[in-house]
């Protein structure tokens, strides 16, 4: 992955290699899975991700190759619960499979990640639903617009933890 070392650029870099420039490291801070629709989230320390199937025990397992996992940013949950103006908000809320921390999750569009032992790759953007209404109360889907986080496929098996790095995968070797 090309790098661009601030301090020794000497022409301005292309936007192909800002696009390129991802050396950030994210953090799994929460993990959780649905069984059935319309449950809440079970919080997990660990799950096994399964290309093809998506995440173990989650209710998407199996069914959809563009939504096998959902991911959003903690920062981002931090500035929905400023807009709605609640002190906190808790990641099962939010109604995705893991929360990051650390990375800028759109940056990993057209590239491979790797959480844990897993390699995923962004599909796109995870839009909410209406259920955010319920959940926060009038305004929380609008709330959570540009918030949402993204959608991902399982490329390889593996096991994802809490505390494991996210990071971009070298594809250029």
């Amino acid at each position: 992955m090309l790098t661009i070392d601030r301090l020794s650029l000497s022409e301005k870099p292309t936007i192909q290699e800002l696009l390129h420039n991802l050396p950030q490291v994210g953090r799994v801070e929460w993990i959780g899975v649905r069984g059935k629709k319309r449950q809440p989230l079970t919080e997990l320390t660990k799950v096994t991700a399964q290309s093809g199937n998506g995440l173990q025990g989650d209710r998407y397992a199996g069914k959809s190759g563009r939504r096998e996992v959902t991911l959003i940013q903690a920062e981002h949950i931090k500035a929905v619960s400023s807009m709605l103006q609640i002190d906190e908000i808790h990641p099962q809320q939010c109604r995705r499979n893991i929360v990051v921390s650390g990375i800028n999750l759109l940056a990993l569009k057209d590239k491979q990640f790797e959480i844990g032992d897993a390699v995923l790759e962004m599909t796109g953007l995870c839009h909410p639903c209406s259920r955010m209404e319920e959940t926060f109360g009038a305004g929380g889907y609008n709330a959570m617009r540009g918030h949402g986080g993204i959608n991902a496929r399982v490329l390889q098996d593996g096991d994802i933890r809490l505390g494991d790095s996210v990071k971009v995968v070298d594809t250029d070797n």
